[in-house]
């Protein structure tokens, strides 16, 4: 069953699903990729480690353990008795090291990575360790030559930052960034909302290259239909996060008709 909206679902968005939607979405696309680039080039799947913070549950632990003060004690009068205080033990919160996959299009002649394909994540729209681990990476490729594809398609967060020269400077739910590598100054934009299709979009290779057109929308639908996305997704509950009140009802029209 494909998904019943024309565009991003954002019932994907939700933080605890959208580890696996990424992971497989990544597959997908370097499936799709791969023979339409073949010979001259492969796609290869790069790993970075993130440090993902879970919260343990709110909780309040005594200790086995204590010393207490009896105020009520008959104490000397004109002496004090120092005591431990009793302390409370609590959770912090721990860093998890995980994986998070991107793509790299490799020349198959020199091995040398021609255009890096990144898909955000929770992370990456954050502020934290892990963002600033990516910019720092974003800054680098922007020294090189090398090309840099970004697919935002999460609405929570912070977009990565660019600066609007010929458009309203309007941001939109959800958006694909490629900057050439020869281009030092300026990048294309593809902006989009929950309510339009996702753009198609020219995958950037090297000059005078034949570049391919990435139907990313058709690839999202079929790894949605694939993975039976339908049964995992309650519909019924908002998604998360919350979209507005004008396109909630857009979405709860469309379940409906749909269903």
């Amino acid at each position: 069953m494909p998904s019943p909206f024309p565009g991003m679902d954002p019932w994907l968005e939700r933080p605890t699903l959208w580890p696996g939607v990424h992971v497989n979405l990544i597959i997908s696309l370097q499936r799709a990729l791969a023979p339409l680039i073949a010979p001259r080039y492969y796609v290869e799947v790069g790993q970075r480690a993130i440090f993902s913070v879970f919260p343990p549950e709110p909780q309040f632990i005594y200790p086995d353990v204590a010393v207490f003060a009896d105020r009520q004690s008959h104490l000397p009068l004109q002496s004090e008795i120092a005591v431990l205080a009793e302390p409370i033990i609590v959770g912090l919160p721990s860093r998890e090291k995980v994986y998070e996959e991107y793509l790299e299009i490799v020349e198959a002649a020199t091995h040398r990575v021609i255009t890096v394909v990144e898909i955000f994540s929770w992370s990456n729209k954050q502020p934290g360790r892990d963002r600033k681990a990516y910019e720092a990476k974003r800054n680098r490729i922007f020294q090189t030559e090398t090309n840099l594809v970004e697919i935002d398609l999460l609405r929570a967060g912070q977009p990565m930052p660019f600066v609007f020269s010929k458009t309203n400077g309007h941001l939109t739910h959800y958006r694909v960034l490629i900057k050439r590598g020869d281009n030092e100054w300026q990048a294309y934009l593809y902006p989009f909302n929950i309510r339009n299709s996702i753009p198609i979009f020219p995958l950037p290779l090297q000059a005078g290259d034949s570049e391919p057109a990435v139907r990313l929308g058709e690839i999202l639908n079929e790894t949605y239909d694939v993975l039976r996305y339908a049964a995992r997704l309650d519909y019924s509950q908002a998604p998360e996060p919350r979209l507005s009140d004008a396109d909630a009802q857009w979405a709860t029209e469309i379940l409906r008709a749909k269903q």
